[in-house]
């Protein structure tokens, strides 16, 4: 699925990323934790093929990012944290416009389309212009997208940011058939209770580094095995950084 492998970037004499090593397995949401600056963000885009590494190694779905670029973007998706969408389209346009980056084209597009409009309760908004979604359906929308092209692993950076209870609940059921379905999840969040709630394993980063990494129950023992929430747990590894960035439940 994804493979990262001791992956550095430097910027001058400022390291955003030192050596973070992790990978994702198939129908494995992974979550991808830790505070603003941390390198979270840094490193989804060197997943993604938007940033290259300064050293290392990167393996998309059995792809050499450096040796083979365009198959490893090619077999994923990727949702950034603040995404671009052409606004002067309706959804079903957007969505077809995507398929088409991928070669999606014919009668196929089509169904695949109507099954991502279901699957993210946007059908009955296929032909109104994006520039009317709120924030919420924009979000779903990109998701859709994403998913379009049927990727084994999706890199997905802050899903939960401006969605309301309901459509993160819809997005955590998506994840979870996705998951079921052998599609490998890489999630960055600061919503720990989300990442408690879906991830098989997560990854804690702090100042460009891995310091914890393995189940939630294997990271609440390397923190001492006291705590039954995340969010101590997170503060007490990362020395209390971050604590305004922690989004309440969700």
């Amino acid at each position: 699925m994804i493979v990262v492998d001791t992956v550095v970037k430097r910027y001058g004499s400022f390291t955003a990323v030192d050596g973070v090593s992790l990978d994702v397995r198939p129908g494995e949401i992974h979550g991808f934790l830790g505070p603003n600056g941390a390198g979270k963000t840094t490193t989804l885009r060197m997943i993604a093929g938007l940033l290259k590494p300064t050293s290392g190694r990167i393996e998309v779905n059995g792809h050499d990012l450096v040796k083979d670029a365009e198959a490893a973007k090619a077999s994923l998706g990727f949702i950034p944290d603040r995404p671009f969408i052409y606004e002067k389209l309706t959804a079903g346009e957007f969505l077809r416009f995507h398929g088409g980056l991928y070669g999606i084209d014919g009668d196929g597009i089509q169904s695949r389309v109507q099954e991502m409009l279901d699957l993210f309760e946007l059908r009955r908004w296929e032909n109104e212009l994006v520039e009317s979604f709120s924030h919420g359906m924009k979000q779903r929308l990109v998701m859709s997208a994403a998913f379009l092209h049927r990727p084994p692993a999706v890199a997905v950076d802050e899903p939960m940011v401006g969605l309301d209870p309901r459509g993160a609940r819809l997005i955590k059921d998506v994840f979870r058939r996705m998951a079921g379905h052998g599609v490998g999840i890489l999630m960055s969040t600061h919503t720990l209770e989300v990442a408690q709630e879906l991830c098989h394993r997560i990854s804690i980063i702090n100042r460009g580094q891995i310091i914890a990494q393995g189940t939630v129950d294997d990271v609440r023992k390397m923190a001492g095995g006291e705590d039954e929430h995340l969010t101590p747990v997170f503060l007490k590894l990362t020395g209390g950084s971050g604590l305004q960035e922690i989004d309440e439940v969700v």
